[in-house]
């Protein structure tokens, strides 16, 4: 009977805990919260919070378009492994530099530390190779010029995060002011 009892309220907790992590991906007009390895921080209430459909994203958030952009930007997060450099290098490959440049012409890494965690930012522009399923052999590529990913690795003592926005130029700076504040308030 104790035993019973005891699975019966482990079964409740995790419910509950369950329960908390989603209602922490929930928009709730003030923009959802992201938890990362237990470091959370409030996404911008713009970012519109999608249903995930591919078992590889933890987290996705549609950023509607502006101005001319043909497409709307998205900020995806994954938490899968690799190298930091291996990540960083795969993301440039994402990309066609503009003729006459070189992908290290128009990618520029940072890092920087917020709170416990140690961030690699890439800031990259261009062609963008998009493929609706990336690791699909099948899947079509689709050049989209004039694109930029914004990429983070964030390595908390946990686990390793990988979050990028990326879309069309001007849609992705409209949203960098933001996408950089929510990076640094991860508490």
């Amino acid at each position: 009977m104790k035993r019973a009892l005891c699975l019966g309220l482990l079964g409740c907790a995790a419910l509950l805990c369950a329960a908390v992590r989603a209602d922490d991906k929930k928009d709730d007009g003030k923009g959802a919260i992201v938890d990362l390895g237990g470091m959370k921080s409030r996404a911008p209430a713009e970012w519109k919070v999608e249903e995930v459909t591919n078992r590889m994203r933890l987290q996705q958030f549609k950023l509607p378009k502006v101005k001319d952009d043909a497409q709307d930007a998205e900020v995806v997060i994954f938490n899968l492994g690799g190298t930091v450099n291996d990540n960083i290098n795969r993301w440039k490959t994402m990309f066609v530099p503009p003729e006459g440049k070189t992908i290290d012409d128009v990618a520029k890494v940072t890092k920087m530390d917020v709170g416990e965690a140690k961030m690699t930012y890439l800031d990259v522009s261009g062609t963008y190779k998009f493929k609706a399923a990336p690791f699909d052999p099948n899947s079509k590529e689709e050049s989209r010029p004039n694109s930029r990913m914004l990429g983070v690795i964030v390595e908390t003592p946990k686990s390793q995060f990988q979050i990028r926005l990326v879309g069309p130029a001007a849609t992705v700076e409209n949203y960098k002011k933001g996408f950089d504040e929510w990076l640094k308030n991860f508490k």
